[in-house]
């Protein structure tokens, strides 16, 4: 018995093109900047906000129609009822609070409302008293004062008792 080889074509080695590569972008400079702080639950996305960055130092009266984030320090009043105010990490706030919510990291010194929720995360050390519709204190946090959940209805209820004894006293 013969053995016979088979033998298989060989194929051609692969041919190689040069691949084009672009020209490099015209120069541009990198700047190193700090990542931006995030607003903790920001209104709506991708809404307006504002930032009182670390070396601000602002007094008066602040009010908005969008959210604040503050670095800074701030002593006054702040107003933003339908707006959240984060007090960052580094921010030192001196003032009475409204706002639809507030967020905490920082140090605030004042009373707080908020239509919604006050939360103090555990950096945050506050002096004042709150009301809102929800506290959350988380652990490590600093609080003195004294805490009134303002539920909707209630508002309601108490200005209708108040519309009605006002009616029964006239008649």
């Amino acid at each position: 018995m013969f053995w016979e080889k088979k033998t298989r074509p060989v194929a051609e080695p692969p041919t190689f093109r040069p691949i084009e590569v672009p020209p490099p972008p015209p120069e541009v400079e990198t700047i190193m900047t700090e990542p931006k702080p995030k607003l903790a639950n920001p209104s709506v996305a991708g809404s307006a906000h504002t930032i009182l960055g670390r070396t601000v130092l602002a007094h008066g009266q602040l009010a908005a129609n969008e959210d604040l984030l503050i670095e800074g320090q701030f002593d006054g009043t702040i107003n933003l009822e339908d707006h959240c105010l984060t007090v960052g990490t580094e921010g030192h706030v001196k003032a009475e609070i409204r706002a639809r919510q507030v967020v905490i990291l920082g140090s605030v010194t004042g009373n707080v409302a908020a239509r919604e929720k006050v939360e103090i995360r555990r950096t945050g050390h506050v002096v004042g008293d709150l009301i809102a519709g929800t506290v959350a204190i988380e652990e490590g946090a600093y609080f003195k004062g004294s805490i009134d959940i303002a539920r909707e209805n209630e508002s309601s209820v108490a200005s209708e008792v108040a519309a009605s004894s006002a009616l029964s006293s006239s008649a």
